[in-house]
């Protein structure tokens, strides 16, 4: 348990102690603030306490992992506990596969069928053609 005391593990360990006191501070102040009248500060004063509670768990599962990969025993949830870890050694590689090429096929529509859907093409053309401009500065 040595590991627990490494100079990361216990700026942890201080972080989570500051946190929790704080938010359980900030919900004892919610209540003192309900008991005096203001009624949306109930949902606060659960709200905190909870957000407390979530540090805590937190923390717990990062030392239950830490202390899991310090004995060797795979960290994955999915890993069946019967089930052999694959052999890998400084020779194996993991499979590279090449990215799938598509080819595209021109369309055969010939511009001249549809004169409103040739001058936007003609529009989006010179829009390509002048990066620069704005959609206002159109010839056409």
């Amino acid at each position: 348990m040595r590991w627990l005391w490494t100079p990361a593990w216990i700026a942890r360990h201080v972080a989570m102690v500051v946190l929790v006191g704080s938010f359980l501070g900030l919900g004892w102040w919610q209540i003192s603030r309900a008991t005096a009248g203001n009624s949306l500060s109930w949902g606060y004063a659960v709200e905190w306490p909870i957000f407390a509670g979530f540090v805590v768990y937190v923390w717990w599962r990062e030392v239950r992992l830490a202390r899991r990969a310090a004995q060797g025993v795979p960290a994955s949830p999915g890993a069946a506990a019967d089930e052999p870890a694959p052999a890998v050694n400084a020779d194996s590689r993991p499979a590279v596969r090449r990215p799938v090429r598509v080819t595209r096929a021109p369309v055969d529509a010939t511009p001249g069928d549809d004169a409103a859907l040739a001058a936007y093409n003609d529009y989006l053309s010179w829009l390509n053609a002048n990066p620069g401009a704005r959609p206002g500065d159109y010839p056409g």
